[in-house]
């Protein structure tokens, strides 16, 4: 039986960064002799003493048969996985590897319309063909949820011919669909089910939190460690149980999207934030749920504001789960736009929150918030309740979330096929029926509005013009102040 108490990598990298040697390969710091010194005032010189390469006694993240196997090995068993890969270009490439070692060049791939841009990198590499489903949406709450198993039915009724069905849970917002039943539709047709489980790491570790993806019978499914545990940024884990998924064709996916020469900061990182949360997830994510829920009692009696529960998901959704860790507060109710509460509350009080919409804005609440993080969260609410209110939002409420304008878009080429196509710039006001050659997305999330292939209409640019006028930001094309898009020629 493995022993969770165990961290592999991380004690064969402290041993390789404290062994006197002379070092001739890389990195050229030669474990921190090299390095600037404002980054070393910065991060002080231990750390690059293990900024290592791929040295014998470290093995060798592509074919590892060593210390990285083991604890790859121990991740699987703490997450409930039968084989776990670490990453370390974050969950956007194990998305992508997803889809490229389940979607071949053509074959069909049913998912979401919010799924996050690596989804559509993955439909650009593999040249798969995405059938979107329209997520269930709450025109109240102007926020996006989980496609429905009754609409995951209907498409694959349609589509028998798909390879795989992704898709997100829980979303940005928290929010979990049925997504059980969602495995259980997708397996009647003998196909994979692949889950974007990024926000979702901490699932397995106390019975409040939503059923993971992997319990729910997923078949593959990718966590950020990084986001709601502790490892470094970019640090993330792929899980794979059952027959459906070939796991050499996982391996051999990942190494098309891994850099080959991976940071052992990271994988360390991930052994240790494994080893923490199997020996005391529980302790610390009751800590956590304590914390949150004390956030959300506190927020949600001050005047002017409200937060997303469950009884509202369940009106709008029929069945759901909250991951009551993730606080979305709505604004609106206090006459601020949540672009404009996010930019006060950052500059002014000292809290800076995961992303800001319309009407909202969102916080992780993780085991590393402390109490007193909690209290400056509840003062300036009620500082921004009582010191910016507005009679009215400065905007009309209008609902502008694209997702409801999706019926009107039409896939003219694969976005593999529009992406290599020959394309152009063209003034914004000039690409109306063109067909998009890029990503087009507000960020955060990161969810596209525009994707290479799908016809541009009026309606999808005095959205996006929108947004950035309440101060959203637009990434992933070319002119990210969006006077101009790049279209097919």
């Amino acid at each position: 039986m493995l022993n969770q108490n165990q961290i592999p990598l991380l004690d064969a990298l402290k041993a390789s960064a404290t062994r006197p040697h002379a070092p001739f390969y890389t990195p050229g710091h030669k474990q921190g002799e090299g390095i600037s010194q404002p980054l070393a005032d910065l991060f002080g010189k231990t750390v690059f003493r293990a900024d290592l390469t791929e040295l014998a006694d470290l093995d060798n993240l592509f074919a590892p048969q060593g210390v990285i196997q083991e604890a790859q090995q121990l991740a699987a068993a703490a997450f409930g996985a039968s084989q776990t890969w670490f990453l370390v270009n974050g969950s956007t490439c194990g998305i992508e590897a997803a889809i490229l070692a389940t979607c071949g060049m053509g074959d069909k791939i049913i998912l979401p319309r919010n799924v996050h841009s690596s989804a559509i990198a993955g439909l650009i590499l593999s040249g798969a063909i995405p059938i979107f489903l329209n997520p269930e949406y709450d025109p109240v709450l102007d926020i996006a949820h989980s496609i429905t198993p009754n609409t995951l039915q209907s498409a694959l009724h349609q589509h028998p011919d798909a390879k795989a069905v992704l898709t997100v849970y829980p979303t940005y917002y928290g929010v979990c669909g049925d997504l059980r039943a969602i495995a259980n539709i997708t397996h009647q047709y003998n196909i994979p089910l692949l889950v974007d489980e990024a926000h979702g790491a901490h699932f397995a570790f106390h019975p409040e939190l939503p059923t993971p993806a992997l319990v729910a019978n997923a078949d593959l499914t990718v966590q950020s460690i990084h986001k709601v545990l502790g490892a470094m940024t970019q640090a993330s884990m792929l899980h794979v149980q059952g027959n459906r998924i070939d796991c050499d064709r996982i391996s051999k996916a990942l190494q098309l999207v891994q850099s080959t020469s991976p940071s052992y900061l990271l994988l360390a990182s991930l052994d240790a934030a494994r080893q923490q949360m199997a020996l005391h997830g529980k302790i610390l994510m009751s800590r956590t749920l304590q914390l949150a829920q004390e956030a959300r009692t506190k927020i949600s009696q001050i005047p002017g504001l409200s937060v997303l529960e469950m009884p509202q998901l369940e009106e709008s959704l029929g069945f759901a789960a909250l991951d009551k860790t993730r606080l979305t507060v709505t604004v609106s109710g206090l006459g601020l736009t949540g672009f404009e509460a996010d930019e006060i509350l950052d500059e002014k009080l000292g809290i800076t929150a995961e992303f800001a919409s319309l009407q909202h804005l969102t916080f992780i609440i993780s085991l590393g918030n402390t109490p007193a993080d909690i209290e400056q969260l509840v003062q300036g609410f009620t500082t921004l309740a009582k010191e910016y209110r507005r009679s009215n939002l400065t905007v009309k409420n209008q609902v502008w979330l694209y997702l409801d304008r999706t019926l009107d878009y039409a896939l003219q080429l694969s976005p593999r096929e529009a992406f290599f196509a020959v394309s152009e710039t063209l003034p914004l006001t000039q690409t109306n029926k063109r067909i998009c050659a890029e990503i087009v997305c507000p960020y955060p999330p990161g969810i596209p509005v525009l994707m290479p292939g799908e016809v541009i209409t009026k309606s999808v640019f005095e959205y996006l013009q929108q947004i950035q006028a309440l101060g959203g930001f637009i990434s992933g094309c070319n002119d990210i102040s969006l006077k101009s898009l790049k279209v097919v020629k």
